[in-house]
């Protein structure tokens, strides 16, 4: 292919990243709806999980790998983690669009919180996260911002992504961790429920069976998928092939571990994994 042809800004993939396996359940949506696009998926997998960590530091490591996407010169980024989002995301957005190819990002929280708005009808609407997600209030000023009437409960998760990362089946175990960070939004009286983590959509059904079938439960996945369309679109980016895409995967932990887990995610074959970037360091591996 010649080189001008494969330097095509539409011809670019777009870059997706989170912690672990979680942010798959993202580019599953994002493989169904934008079926033409490439892209590269990167795990941070060495340093699961993000949830614990503190701001900076997540942001220093959210900063690291968006430079390892552009490296595969991607045309648009895709945060797929709650927490990076919640804490990086601005920080993302003004080193993207220094670049010489001037890449947006868009992250998970806004449009999970804008679907939830719409979603409630009582005006309570419950958000569970990470320890980070929740601690940085991202999605309290999210939907404030839509509607600041809306009754925000949050419920902080700090061992769920762990256990449902952990593998399958699901044990007894987790049904018992789900039932206990589900109960004060029933007791609130919640009918939206934002999943605000990408591992937690492993769960649904105990979700909707312990919130009750008249509660609703949003992932941001779907909503998402619709905005990097439109981003696409405005922006002249979208791919004009005719063909499927193509999809990729790196991690900076271990490529077999990724691909056997990271099937029972995306819903769909993994192929290769390959490993990337520098090995980190004792102290990064461990949150503090």
């Amino acid at each position: 292919m010649p080189a001008a042809a494969a330097s095509a800004p539409q011809d670019r993939p777009i870059g997706v990243f989170d912690s672990g396996v979680g942010g798959l359940t993202v580019l599953h949506e994002l493989l169904v709806q934008l079926p033409r696009e490439d892209f590269v998926y990167l795990a941070d997998t060495a340093r699961f999980p993000y949830g614990p960590r503190p701001r900076q530091e997540l942001e220093r490591f959210a900063l690291e790998v968006a430079e390892l996407l552009l490296r595969r010169r991607v045309k648009l980024l895709v945060v797929a983690c709650n927490s990076a989002t919640a804490a990086a995301l601005p920080a993302l957005q003004e080193r993207m669009l220094q670049t010489t190819l001037g890449v947006d990002v868009v992250g998970v929280v806004r449009p999970g919180a804008v679907h939830a708005v719409a979603a409630t009808r009582n005006g309570r609407v419950g958000v569970l996260g990470t320890e980070a997600t929740v601690a940085s209030g991202a999605y309290l000023e999210a939907m404030a911002a839509v509607d600041p009437h809306v009754d925000v409960v949050q419920v902080a998760c700090p061992d769920l992504a762990d256990i449902i990362e952990g593998g399958f089946p699901f044990d007894q175990r987790v049904v018992d961790t789900v039932r206990r960070y589900t109960r004060p939004l029933v007791e609130a009286g919640v009918d939206a429920v934002v999943l605000g983590c990408t591992h937690y959509p492993l769960v649904r059904p105990m979700l909707q069976r312990m919130l009750g079938p008249e509660v609703a439960i949003i992932s941001s996945g779907a909503p998402l998928a619709r905005q990097v369309g439109h981003i696409l679109g405005a922006r002249g980016l979208a791919a004009a092939r005719e063909r499927e895409g193509e999809y990729s995967f790196l991690t900076t932990g271990d490529p077999e571990a990724f691909r056997a887990l990271g099937t029972h995610f995306l819903q769909m074959p993994l192929g290769e994994v390959r490993r990337a970037g520098p090995a980190p360091t004792p102290s990064e591996v461990t949150p503090a």
